[in-house]
Order: C-alpha cells, then structure tokens, then sequence
C-alpha cells in the first residue's frame, strides 16, 4: 500500500513551527479545525495526464511514516522524499526529460490499490457530497467514510489521481501552482536586471524573495497574504528542499574525489591556513563576546556557532563563483579550487560532528554510538551495495549515455538515501552527497545526470530555495544589539580569511593582490551555508532574527565582494605582453611556433596541410603546441592535462588519442624539424580561452590556428554550428597574445591532396588589400612558399583612382619587398587586380576562389570604398567582412579559409612595414606604446595539474 494516513499529534498545538513561520501541519490543522474545505483553494491547469499539476497534496493524499525526532515532534522533513516521489513525473514533465521516463513514475505513484483521502468531514454537507461523487468512480470495490480521522478510504481499482479529480469537482482543490511560478517569474526578472550591474545569481534571486518577504512587501498582512498565502508556503518549502537535495547529489556526482588527494603545495599551504585560522580566531572572538558582553540568550547561544562556522569553506559555492566571475581556468582560479578542495574535507568531518552532537544533547553514549554506527552503515551499504548495483546498469547500459531505467534507479536511490539519512538521525541531504561521491564524475553518468537534472535544479528548483530563504528573511526583527555582535565576528572571520591567504603567500612569493583576491573567493557564501543555517534554524540554535540576519549578511557581503573581485582581478591582462609574437617579425632563421587548436578530428586533414605548408626545415623549424578542447560535462573542476604521457588519457578519451597520434606521426615525418607539444584542456566553453590564451602565451606561439564554429556536410550545406564555440573565438581575439587564425574548413567538400603523403601540389591564395592583418597574411604565405609542393599567389586588390594616396605606397613597397625576394621562386605569383567597387571586388574573388584549396585574407581592413556594403550583411563579425562572405553558405566553394588577425599590443594592432621574415636588413618602423622586447623564450613546458586525467 502506498498511501497511508498520517498519525497527527494528539495536540496540534503542540507541533513545532515551520521556518516560514507557520505550523509544520497548518494546511491540515486550518482544514481539520473549519471542519469544511470547500472552495478553499484554487484550481491549477491541468497537465498532459488529464489531471491537475499538483505538488504538495499535502491538503488530500497523506503519504507514510513520519519520523519522530528526540523531542517527540513529527519529522516534516519526512514529507519530502515520499511527496515528491509520487509528484515528480508531474514535475519534470514539462522540462524536458523523456516522456517514458514520465510515465514510469506515474504509473508508480497510481499502483494503490486501496486510497486514503485526508478532506474537512465536520460538515455533514460535504459528506454528503462526498459520498454521492465517490459512488460515480467506476471500477470501485469498497469505499468509507471515517468522521473521526477525517478520511475517506476507497479501495479498488482506482486511482489516487481519480479520486482527487472527484473531490476538485466538488471544490476540494488541491494547494494552488501560482506561488512556485511567481517565485520563479520574480527570480529570473531579478537575474536579468542585476546580471548587467555585476551581481551574481544568488544575490539577484535572495533579493526576489527578499522583496516578498515580511521585510518589503510582506510586512503589509494582506499584500503578503495575497502574494503568498499560508496554505503555498509549504509547497515552496518543499520543492525548495527537494531541489537542495538533487542539486547536493548533482554537485557530488561532478566532483573527483581524487583531487582532494593530490593538490598542489601552494593550495595545500592556503587551505591549510584558512581553515585553522579562522576555526581558532573566529570562534575565540565570539567566546568572549558572549562571556563578557550582556546580551540575549539566543545570541549567546548562536554566537560560537556563527563564528565555528566561519571555517567552513564549501568547494561547491567557490566553483560556482568562479564560473560565475568567468575565472575558473585562471591561475588563481585553479590555486582557489585547491585550497577550497582541503577547507571543505575539513569543514564536512565537522559538520557532521556537529550533527551529531546536536542530535545527542542529554549525552548518552549508546544513542551517540548508535548514531556513529548507523552513519558507518549508510556508508557501506552506499559503497558496497548501491554503488555496484549502479555501476552494473552503468555497464549493460551501453556506451556513450544511460538508458532511462538506468536514470530512474538512481534517482530513487538518491531518494532512498535521503530518506534513511534521515531514519538514523542526519540531515537528508547527507546519503545524496555521499552516494554522488561513490559515482564516477564525467561521462556517462555525469553527462546523462546533468543532462536530465541541471536545468531543472540550477534553472527552477535551486532558484526557489533561495528565493524562499529571502523570503523567510524578516529585517524588522533584527535588532541593533545583535546585530552589531555577530557582524563583528563576521567582520573578523572576513578579515582573517584574507590575512590567512597572505601568510603562505608571502612564503611562496604570490603577489599581495593576488592574495586579496584569492581571500575574497574564499569569503564566497551560497546555498551550502543558507542549508546549514536552516538546520540550525530547524533545531532551535539560532532564531528568526539570527537567521534573517545571516541571510542579509550572504547577500550584502555577495553585493560588495563580486564587484570587488572583478575591479582587482582581470585575467585578460596576465596575456598582455610587449614582445613582438607574430609570423612578419619572426626572423627567417629562428623557430615558427604555431598552435593549434582542436575540438574534433575532422579537422584535422586540413590542420595537417596547414602544418605541412608552414616548411619545416633545417633552417627555420617548426615548434607546434596542440590543444584538444573538450566541452566540461559531467564535472565540477577543469581539467588541463598534458598528453605527454599515455598514461594520462583515459580510455574513453579515444578521439584525444587518434588526434593526438597524429600529430606524432607528422612529428616523426619531420623528424628533427619539427617538435610537438599535445594538451587537453576539459572545461567549459565559456572560460576555456582562458587555457588557449595562457598555453599560447607560455609556448612563445607565433600564430594560433582556432576551429570555426560551422562544419559543413558532404553535400555542402552547413551540419552542424556550436556558438559556444564562437564566443570561444571571439574572447581569444580579444585577449590572445600572438596573431590568431580562425580556420573555416571546408576540406570534406574537396579531395585535397595530403602534404605529409606527397600526393600532388597544394594551391593557396592570398587576398591582399592593405592593413596589418593582411601584412601578417602575406607573411605566412611567403613561408608557405618555400614547401616544394605549395603554389602561392597574392591577389592584390587596388582601388581605381587611388594611386597617390599614402596606404597605396605603403603597401606597394611591402609587395615589392616580397616580390624581389621570391624572384625566382616559381611557386610564388603576385596579381594585381584593378576595382572600381565592392561589387568588382566579390565578383573577382568568386571568379578565383574555385581554382585554390586554401584562401588566406586578413581579418580586418582600412576603410575602402571595396568594402562598403559588404559589412551589412555580415553574420560572422570575428572572421571580417571577406572572411565572412569567403565563410558565408550562399558563397559556393570548396576552398577552406584561413582568416588571420595580427598581434594586438594594447589593444591596438601592430602597425608596421617591415617583412622581418624576408628581408634581413633594417628599415624605420612605427613607434609602438609598448617598448619591444627582442628576445624569443626557449621552448617551454606549460604548468598543468600533472594529476589531473582525462
């Protein structure tokens, strides 16, 4: 049977109350107290089951067991697990998880064979009707009427969802949808009007629920109660919690419990002295305050808890702060995630302690060893029992995703846990976190996870909890004694923090300003902290005004230390350099570094020629540093790995090794010209230019070759297009500390001849029309034509009417340079083209493209009468106004593209005629802002996590 009455209290009033502030049962008291319920609560629409998108059914179906705590109080925690079980396909339905998957929960919450109503009988009109709708259920056996329990009992074969639709009929509704969808619409304004000022999330959807609770708007009795009226307070309590305890599982599953093994020293030192200063100094401060100042019990009481908990620093808050502030790749970001990894193992060992001694106040030893003993058992039955049965499915599931009964287990294995966690004393959410922990982190079961939870807990259910927790916040009772008392100790504990960091820091030569900043992540609060303090709540250890105080102290100290992190710390300017790092003012007989960058072996066919065209030789060798860019799925850290070693890569990495392989080959074709160095970088699409920008930088890169974002089928049309991969290209071009190109690869479309195997000539054209990033084009062809297998013709365009005008000499003279040093060499053209417009101009490139297999142009151009027009109908802006129409599908070629920008310094573009790369000698150059440094770096090693795999 899986419904079953709830055994109330015999005195109702007796019940503790709620954190919203009303009792734990109201819903059930008020209805059970009135006697009738009619019309009592609004209807909600119905959902693609025929019936209404309930979730509480707190006020009609009473589900199982609730657990009494050492007070001898019901548990409502209890409520969750099974509530929220039988209301989970009405859920997710509408967010995007598999229809199957829907339907499997459905038809498990209905399998009853016998239902147990919980309505209002006091009335003897509602029994009346009562009796006459439930005597029109088809397929029903038995049915009763219990005055005294207030409860209707149907057996047969129905369901609970036909019973609930008979009553709703009559006018008993189930608790009203509006609350949860007004707390979201409200939220997710609050995100879209505060993102742009530079808060977080968290701030925004606190501040939502903030503004609805008793301290703005809900400080008026009947706007409050219009907004959100009792009876809905539970519902967002509830799906509140549930949301915590999937999205404290999700986070789990991301984590790589290997890491907290294997941090670097710098890390170690840092959270090392985090965690015992603020532990020591923090909770000494608070102990005198509350021995030698007067106050009131509470805070006496609250004060050493509030300063203990200073200490904790939660791994998964600092990480999605990082991702937040878009420096999750950045140096300090990674030196952050390491000391935060030690501080949270430290922080969970004594939260649990803390549990536990909170659960045992009156000191008895048996119930404390009990409790040590059942913990020790829910975590051997996780590792060794539910573990193996998830990694079995895992295995007989297939490669690559989880199948949809795969998924199903888990979750109720999450819930399974949760609920036993609660049985033995702890907090519910303790056997997700534990059971997301056993779990392998990335694919398949990360991947497949996050797939089907992350939008609803990051985008829905975690936004309430937060907007719940602002809503419960009430300003008004906070008073001026107390609160300058704990903020006192907050003030320390902040302080500390940061002179924590900066001890270590010193030792290990960090500058101060790093320091700072590093201390003011690690000051980071979000949800992990607001749980903590709802169960502090929730056992009485701290009060409203406490707890409304805490919470304004999460959002004020988010408000003010955001925007500080961001006005100290710009990771762009860590890849600014005043050394000339290009191909034009790379000298004729030093080392070409390139990088290349790769997120699919489809390219590479075409990055290979490209690297077979730049000649390797005896005399100017070719250095290539290669990224394999990996999309973060299914993890919490990322990941830079160097692939030196094969032990590094994992094995369902397979297209990391067969790009990496062939590299190595075209390595050992060149053997003794060119040398290889193979990276992995698994993160997020969003900050993974941060790791191209750094790599390029610490490699002496010369150019950067990254991959377009639209990949073209067969048959010509476009296949496939990763915008992510686009804003990926765009940030690089701002901040990349070498010249860049975008390579469009229409290699598929075309049998190119293969380089490395010397299978015929390799035609590549130049389109020069004036500017640096023509100038650094121009350069790389004229290396390309020393290969004895590469054609290389410049077509340069020139503007009728414009022979005197400075740009044109400018311009003439550079190609004259090029001209005279290649003479000679029948393997390179020069042709001039004559336009009067752009129109001429398109029309020439059409007319030239079709007989080439690379096309290489500048991406940005001086203001010409060729180029206007053109810009209006661009949809690529980072590939320039030619790079665009060559990229573009309504132009018809099976020639790739290779669109270059020169080295920015500054900001600004290099601005100068000198082909260094071709002519030996001297000549007057442009003066620069920036004093140029002459001397090229050794080949490096790069800094990775050297235990970091794949």
């Amino acid at each position: 049977m899986l419904f079953s009455e709830i055994k109330l209290p015999e005195t109702l009033d007796k019940l503790p109350e709620s954190k919203c502030g009303f009792d734990s049962y109201g819903v059930l008291k008020a209805r059970t107290e009135s006697g009738c319920c009619c019309n009592e609560y609004d209807k909600v629409p119905d959902n693609k089951y025929g019936s209404n998108r309930y979730l509480g059914v707190f006020n009609i179906v009473s589900v199982t067991s609730l657990q009494r705590s050492s007070k001898n109080h019901y548990n409502p925690t209890s409520l969750l697990f099974f509530n929220f079980t039988l209301s989970l396909p009405l859920l997710i339905s509408p967010h995007g998880l598999d229809s199957e998957f829907c339907l499997f929960l459905f038809f498990c919450s209905v399998m009853a064979n016998v239902v147990e109503v919980k309505v209002g009988l006091h009335c003897d009109d509602c029994i009346k009707k009562i009796l006459k709708a439930i005597k029109k259920i088809e397929d029903i056996e038995t049915y009763n009427v219990d005055t005294a329990m207030n409860k209707v009992i149907v057996t047969g074969k129905v369901t609970t969802q036909q019973v609930i639709r008979v009553l709703q009929k009559i006018g008993k509704n189930a608790i009203a949808w509006e609350d949860v969808s007004l707390m979201t619409i409200v939220s997710q304004l609050m995100v879209r009007c505060l993102t742009p000022l530079g808060q977080s999330t968290l701030v925004s959807q606190m501040l939502g629920g903030l503004m609805f609770g008793p301290s703005v708007l809900g400080h008026k009795k009947i706007l409050g109660q219009a907004l959100f009226p009792v009876r809905g307070a539970v519902v967002l309590e509830t799906i509140s919690w549930f949301g915590v305890m999937f999205s404290y599982f999700l986070w789990s599953v991301k984590m790589d419990i290997s890491t907290f093994f294997k941090t670097e020293k710098l890390a170690i030192a840092l959270g090392s002295s985090v965690f015992v200063c603020t532990l020591v100094i923090p909770t000494g401060v608070a102990y005198l305050l509350a021995k030698h100042v007067e106050m009131k019990q509470s805070v006496a009481t609250a004060l050493p808890l509030i300063g203990l908990s200073q200490s904790f620093t939660v791994f998964v808050t600092i990480a999605i702060l990082l991702s937040d502030l878009k420096v999750l790749n950045t140096d300090i970001g990674r030196i952050t995630m390491g000391a935060s990894v030690l501080t949270n193992m430290a922080s969970f060992v004594v939260i649990i302690i803390m549990f536990i001694i909170s659960q045992n106040v009156d000191g008895d030893m048996v119930k404390l060893v009990i409790v040590c003993l059942s913990i020790v058992s829910l975590v051997v039955v996780i590792v060794f029992m539910i573990r193996p049965m998830i990694l079995w499915m895992v295995e007989h599931s297939g490669r690559g995703s989880l199948n949809e009964i795969c998924v199903v287990h888990i979750f109720v294995f999450v819930l399974f846990t949760g609920f036993v966690s609660e049985v033995i004393g702890q907090h519910f959410a303790m056997g997700p976190i534990i059971l997301g922990l056993c779990l392998p982190e990335g694919p398949p079961i990360g991947t497949s996870l996050m797939t089907k939870l992350e939008t609803i807990c990051m985008a829905f259910l975690n936004p309430i909890f937060l907007a719940v927790n602002g809503l419960q916040a009430d300003i008004s009772k906070i008073d001026f004694h107390s609160m300058w008392l704990i903020c006192l100790v907050l003030i320390v504990a902040f302080f500390v923090k940061i002179g924590a960091v900066m001890l270590p820091g010193y030792y290990y030569n960090l500058p101060m300003k790093e320091c700072c900043v590093i201390g003011l992540l690690l000051n980071g609060r979000g949800t992990c902290e607001l749980v903590l303090y709802n169960l502090w709540l929730g056992s009485r250890q701290v009060t409203e005004r406490e707890f409304s105080l805490l919470v304004v102290t999460i959002i004020v100290e988010n408000i003010f230390s955001v925007p500080l992190i961001k006005f100290m710390y710009d990771p762009s300017k860590q890849y600014q350099t005043g050394r000339r790092c290009t191909i034009q003012h790379t000298r004729r007989d030093s080392e070409l570094r390139v990088m290349v960058c790769i997120d699919s072996s489809e390219n590479l066919p075409t990055i290979l020629n490209l690297l077979e065209a730049s000649c390797a030789s005896r005399e100017s060798m070719i250095e290539v540093t290669s990224l394999i860019l990996i999309e973060l799925q299914g993890r919490l850290r990322p990941v830079l790995v160097n692939n030196k070693s094969s032990d590094n890569i994992h094995p369902l990495s397979g297209n990391s090794i067969h790009i990496d392989n062939a590299l190595r080959q075209y390595a050992e074709q060149n053997e003794g010209y060119v040398s290889i160095q193979s990276f992995t970088s698994i993160s997020t699409f969003e900050t993974m230019h941060d790791d191209v920008c750094r790599i390029s930088l610490e490699c002496g890169a010369n150019i950067l070759i990254l991959p377009f974002h639209k990949r073209w089928e067969i048959d010509g049309t476009i296949g496939a297009e990763h915008k992510s991969i686009q804003n990926m290209n765009i940030r690089v071009l701002e901040r990349a500390p070498c010249s860049v190109g975008i390579l469009v690869d229409r290699g598929i479309l075309n049998d190119s001849p293969s380089l490395l195997m010397a299978r015929g000539m390799y035609y590549v054209v130049v389109f020069f029309i004036g500017g640096a990033d023509d100038a650094e084009t121009l350069a790389y062809g004229n290396r390309m034509a020393r290969h004895e297998c590469v054609y290389v013709t410049v077509v340069r365009f020139l503007l009728f009417g414009e022979e005197n005008s400075k740009d044109r000499k400018r311009d003439s003279d550079l190609i004259d340079e090029y001209r005279y040093h290649n003479a000679g060499n029948r393997r390179f053209e020069i042709l001039d083209e004559v336009v009067k417009d752009g129109i001429e101009m398109s029309t020439c490139v059409r007319r030239l493209v079709d007989y080439f297999d690379l096309v290489m142009v500048g991406r940005e151009h001086p203001d010409s009468v060729m180029l206007r027009g053109h810009d209006k109908w661009s949809e690529c802006h980072e590939l320039g106004v030619i790079g665009d129409m060559l990229a573009s599908p309504d132009f018809v070629t099976k020639a790739s593209v290779l669109v270059i920008q020169q080295q920015r310094i500054r900001g600004r573009f290099i601005k100068s005629t000198v082909n260094v790369n071709a002519v030996p000698r001297e000549r007057e150059q442009l003066m620069h802002e920036v004093p140029i440094v002459e001397t090229f770096p050794p080949s490096c090693t790069i800094s990775v996590d050297k235990y970091d795999k794949m």
